[in-house]
């Protein structure tokens, strides 16, 4: 499953491709990733949904523009006007990682309305951001400059600790490729660089208003993003579930693919 389409707006060029038939899933990914964490499982998928994978703008096979922001804010934005261009209403959606705050936010703030919505490992309440991501966002023009080979070092070895089990070569290669080349490596310290907490405080603040089916999945091992997140989270969203994956790091995907793909088609309806 590629993304083989483009969706225009405000300026920007948003990749995304559908497959399948049935209900409507939509997977948002997180940073610094692309719709690639979630191929696999939108393929798999596409036997009995009509799956929705998109790269977000600065991401991935999306534009990567110096002037346009890369928050929480545009990012929802830009999802609700994605699922408006597909004609989706209640779609169910999955989220990962800093998707987590794009998809609460264009349901919170944006009017986006979903059958359910399934968070995995996800970037959606204050604090968030490793001393790493501090640092580069004190410093994104400076490392933007890097010789190329240092900051394709630097990004390897950051991909690289979101697993807990360590990513094939083959994989990693894949997660890192958007962020290298003329384009790639500034956009990487631009998207860190534009994190503003204030939206993930907004987020805090209006989780009680959610009336819909949550489910929250968080590895067990994620060393980004402490399990503890998942237990606040799941206390601040009316009726939420939480379940551990063990043996899993951040990059669930990639630690633990079949019990998340087992979470994932007990959490969606069966096709009838």
């Amino acid at each position: 499953m590629k993304l083989t389409e483009r969706f225009d707006w405000q300026g920007r060029q948003i990749a995304w491709g559908r497959a399948g038939s049935g209900p409507a899933v939509a997977f948002c990914h997180g940073t610094p990733f692309s719709s690639l964490v979630w191929r696999p499982f939108a393929e798999a998928l596409s036997r009995d949904f009509t799956v929705h994978l998109w790269d977000m703008p600065g991401y991935g096979r999306s534009s990567k523009h110096a002037g346009h922001p890369v928050d929480f804010g545009v990012q929802a934005e830009a999802f609700a006007a994605l699922l408006g261009h597909w004609g989706l209403d209640r779609p169910h959606v999955i989220a990962h990682d800093f998707g987590g705050a794009v998809s609460l936010r264009a349901h919170l703030n944006e009017g986006a309305r979903y059958a359910s919505l399934m968070l995995v490992d996800v970037v959606a309440i204050p604090p968030a951001g490793s001393p790493f991501f501090t640092f580069v966002g004190d410093h994104p023009d400076l490392l933007g400059q890097l010789p190329a080979y240092i900051h394709t070092a630097i990004v390897r070895a950051y991909i690289q600790g979101a697993s807990h089990r360590g990513l094939r070569e083959a994989d990693l290669d894949q997660l890192v490729e958007p962020w290298t080349g003329q384009d790639g490596q500034p956009a990487f310290y631009r998207q860190i660089a534009g994190y503003d907490e204030r939206f993930l405080e907004e987020n805090e603040r209006e989780l009680g208003r959610i009336d819909l089916p949550v489910r929250i999945l968080w590895g067990a091992q994620d060393t980004w993003l402490s399990s503890d997140i998942g237990h606040r989270l799941q206390g601040l969203i009316p009726g939420a579930d939480l379940a551990l994956i063990d043996g899993a790091g951040h990059l669930v995907q990639y630690d633990a693919p079949i019990p998340l793909m087992d979470e994932i088609r007990t959490w969606l309806p069966p096709r009838s």
